[in-house]
């Protein structure tokens, strides 16, 4: 898995300028689990939504890296195994982001998940958008 990009993503559910409600519930329930002591979090990388899930440009999500930092078990993980370079790691964890990140998970999935049922019309367009992009999404 590549590096954050230079910013996050038009979508990104870490994205304090990003419309609640682009992505599912269970999508934005993820996020919190990242808050956790570092032992309880889930063990894998956090890919950007906007590539396909498999992919061979997948890169770690930079809201993701941008609001937690080194505070990423599966960031740790994934450099002790060998997934990702330590190079890759370095640009992880001094990722800062040029835009406005939610400062908590809990805080990004509260904002996400407030207008899932009536999402705004700049979320259907994100949606939109997104569907056009990834291939592997039902």
């Amino acid at each position: 898995m590549q590096p954050p990009a230079p910013r996050p993503c038009s979508s990104c559910p870490y994205r304090r300028d990003v419309p609640s409600g682009v992505w599912d519930a269970a999508e934005y329930e993820k996020l919190r689990a990242y808050d956790l002591e570092i032992a309880s979090q889930p063990p894998g990388l956090f890919q950007c939504h906007q590539t396909d899930a498999d992919s061979g440009l997948r890169r770690m999500c930079a809201g993701w890296v941008g609001c937690h930092r080194a505070e990423l078990l599966g960031l740790r993980l994934a450099l002790v195994t060998g997934r990702i370079s330590g190079e890759t790691f370095q640009a992880a964890v001094e990722y800062h982001s040029p835009i406005p990140l939610f400062s908590s998970g809990a805080e990004a999935a509260d904002h996400g998940q407030a207008e899932i049922r009536h999402p705004s019309l700049e979320a259907v367009q994100a949606i939109t958008k997104i569907g056009r992009r990834r291939t592997d999404l039902v």
